[in-house]
């Protein structure tokens, strides 16, 4: 029987471990359909990746695709740098579910980071079952900043005995329509505003489902450490797969202590806790503007808020705050020099400015200028905060359990996703670390970090057909350069795609075609139960 797609003469690095071995990869309908030193079988296309590296498809375990995805279903930043899935819905927020009389609360709170996107009333079925058809396969989690939301606002208390029963009915359902599993975010409100049982309650919700937990730990400054030990303490609890996104220590009097941590997390992984990590390789973090302040000033919501910040007494206690603590869950930073401003729906002109040369600009107090920002932008500024060492960033990207996320979304240089100067993550993640780490600095072997992106993620996330090059396996697959996959965007120019991957192939179909998106979409919605070990 003849092949769709022969891939001939590449490397193979099947997403193990193992190291790459000549072999040629046969497609048809979808699937991985054989796996040979030689395949003298018609086909009707041949691709050539003679000096390349044929690999999994990537796995991008950590995004926010979910606010960009049907803004540009062509997941142009992503797919071209060989990412063919897609983990969405983390830190808590979720797009879904989104009940009667709340729209306008969660398309609010989320503006910062979909200012673009339309939010609707939607059950999490309704959500999937109506979800674009895409480039890249997608798996979606549910939110518990979204849950509370629904259930109570923005309110800084413990849930009643009614509205904890209201999130654990929304989470049920999401599950039942097929979700991974629940995201939190407890370093902003309302996630912030919780008590580590209510997690729990939630959790066991989890448990009896077969489902997954991430998580934004409660800090990632000061207390990083302590955050660690409460999300390995509820892995214990519950005893349900516990991933941290975005594992960083931030702030310069947390710098030097990343192998404490990953000490921490190796010992609680060699005691039986189901729990993984993953990373970014940047020095700088992204965030709403408005996260960077006390949680205190988000009880209510976004116009509380700005009402609270035009009066000068709540102005004094935020400087004092700021000066003895530090920028909240980023500790301190040198100045608000390296806060840059990323996206700005209400003052675009902005957009790539720090916030410091704003205050110098107006010749005010830098914390004053900030205030001012954060109102005249109604809440919604997006920014990029430089306050992670490099030194710590190596350490945690070599350390072999650590996974690896963008924390970015799929998005393109044209059209509304092409506004502002995004972090350069959405761009350059899987590339830098292929070319800069790997190639140029020699951090780990490249079968290794092959395997953080590929079979290890599949792994963490119990996926039953993906992640490796194995016969009848999907056909995710990623073709490309080792000497000349590279990152290309920048902090000020970040809207450019990678370089050196000349071919992806979704679900079988080639998407990146001699370095081009053919525009097919042949992305799945992947579910729990069905796509997954439940």
């Amino acid at each position: 029987m003849n092949f769709d797609i022969i891939i001939r003469g590449g490397s193979v690095i099947d997403g193990t471990g193992a190291d790459g071995r000549p072999a040629e990869i046969g497609i048809r309908d979808g699937r991985i359909a054989a796996i040979a030193p030689r395949l003298d079988v018609p086909a009707a296309r041949i691709v050539d990746a003679a000096g390349k590296v044929v690999a999994p498809g990537f796995i991008d375990i950590k995004t926010h695709s979910d606010f960009t995805l049907p803004l540009n279903p062509k997941a142009e930043s992503k797919v071209r740098q060989g990412v063919t899935t897609e983990v969405i819905g983390h830190c808590g927020f979720s797009v879904a579910p989104c009940i009667p009389g709340k729209v306008e609360a969660l398309r609010q709170y989320l503006s910062p980071s979909a200012p673009w996107l339309t939010f609707r009333e939607t059950t999490f079925t309704q959500y999937l079952d109506e979800y674009p058809a895409l480039a890249v396969n997608t798996i979606m989690l549910c939110g518990h900043n979204t849950l509370r939301i629904m259930a109570m606002g923005m309110e800084r208390r413990k849930p009643t005995a009614d509205e904890l029963a209201h999130m654990t009915r929304l989470l049920e359902e999401a599950l039942e329509a097929g979700a991974f599993g629940l995201s939190s975010g407890l370093f902003t409100p309302p996630g912030a505003f919780s008590e580590p049982e209510e997690l729990v309650v939630l959790g066991r919700v989890l448990k009896t489902r077969g489902a997954r937990y991430a998580t934004h730990i409660r800090d990632e400054s000061e207390k990083v450490h302590e955050a660690v030990s409460e999300a390995i303490a509820f892995g214990e609890a519950v005893g349900v797969h516990v991933q941290i996104v975005h594992f960083k220590l931030s702030g310069m009097e947390n710098w030097g202590h990343a192998q404490d941590a990953l000490d921490t997390l190796d010992a609680a992984r060699r005691r039986g806790v189901q729990i993984d990590v993953d990373q970014y390789p940047y020095t700088a973090a992204s965030n709403p503007l408005r996260n960077l302040l006390p949680a205190w000033l988000q009880e209510g919501g976004d116009m509380e808020l700005i009402d609270r910040l035009g009066k000068a007494e709540v102005r004094a206690r935020v400087k004092r705050e700021l000066a003895d603590k530090g920028l909240n869950n980023f500790g301190r930073i040198p100045s608000w020099d390296a806060v840059r401003v990323s996206i700005s729906p209400n003052q675009s002109q902005y957009a790539g400015r720090t916030l410091g040369d704003i205050a110098a600009e107006r010749g005010i107090d830098p914390d004053d200028a900030v205030f001012d920002y954060v109102i005249a932008d109604k809440a919604a500024t997006r920014v990029v905060v430089t306050s992670i060492a490099e030194d710590d960033v190596r350490t945690i990207l070599k350390c072999p359990f650590v996974l690896v996320g963008s924390d970015g979304n799929a998005v393109a240089p044209y059209g509304i996703t092409g506004q502002g100067r995004p972090h350069p993550r959405f761009y350059g993640t899987f590339a830098r670390v292929l070319g800069h780490y790997v190639r140029d600095e020699k951090l780990m072997p490249l079968a290794l970090a092959i395997r953080k992106m590929t079979g290890a993620s599949a792994d963490a996330l119990g996926l039953v057909d993906r992640g490796y090059l194995r016969e009848g396996y999907r056909a995710d697959i990623t073709v490309f350069d080792p000497a000349t996959v590279a990152e290309t965007a920048t902090y000020a120019e970040p809207h450019r795609y990678a370089t050196g991957i000349p071919t992806v192939v979704v679900n079988g179909a080639l998407v990146i075609d001699h370095g081009e998106h053919t525009g097919a979409l042949p992305g799945h919605v992947l579910r729990r139960g069905t796509d997954s070990r439940a």
